[in-house]
């Protein structure tokens, strides 16, 4: 859950091929598969075991990072993409296939549509993307975890998996998704507060 962005931006290495780097590229590269699986062929069992896959390998390459100090501009880049992408394609698919109401999936992806647009604004006062809040990294957990299960338990599906996972799916969801939006809303203060102190250091005499 983006935590190769924990690093300072000084610490971050240029190297490429790190298993990190690695692991998020293939999740990366498990996106189209997992929409083509839900969307197309429906294959939900596939899809599924997809994106639960995702969800772990974006837990170990924070965890190797870590413990290797692999941190690297790339995988700052990389790790939060792919998180982005999932989620994107996720909500698309709940919603096609009437798993989750439209206004929601917007409501969700209207956040991360704000908030690029302060991408901007921090590349020419000199900064980069703001390292990711740990609220962030825990809306996204809740929402990963919730994606499997919404998946497991939509209309039609009336198993025994569909019936544990469906109070599951939508608790973490819901939960999930506050957690979301808040970050934003820190996210943003963050922005401001750096954007403040360029503008109190640039007016501090020498």
């Amino acid at each position: 859950m983006a935590e190769q962005l924990d690093a300072p931006a000084s610490e971050l290495s240029t190297r490429v091929w790190t298993i990190p780097n690695v692991l998020s590229m293939l999740r990366l590269a498990g996106v189209p598969l997992f929409l083509y699986w839900v969307l197309v062929s429906e294959q939900d069992g596939r899809a599924i075991l997809l994106l639960m896959a995702a969800g772990a390998s974006d837990y170990f390459d924070g965890l190797i990072a870590r413990k290797y100090g692999q941190f690297t501009r790339l995988g700052a880049l990389l790790d939060p993409l792919a998180d982005r992408l999932y989620i994107l394609a996720t909500l698309l698919a709940l919603v096609y296939r009437d798993g989750l109401p439209l206004w929601w999936a917007l409501t969700l992806i209207g956040r991360d549509a704000v908030l690029s647009c302060f991408l901007p604004v921090l590349r020419r006062a000199g900064h980069g993307p703001l390292p990711v809040h740990f609220l962030g990294k825990a809306a996204t957990f809740n929402l990963l975890y919730a994606f499997p299960m919404l998946l497991a338990a939509l209309p039609g599906n009336d198993g025994l998996l569909a019936t544990v996972f469906r109070p599951m799916g939508w608790a973490f969801a819901t939960w999930g998704s506050v957690l979301y939006l808040w970050a934003g809303v820190l996210y943003v203060l963050q922005v401001r507060q750096v954007l403040r102190d360029d503008r109190t250091a640039d007016s501090t005499p020498t």
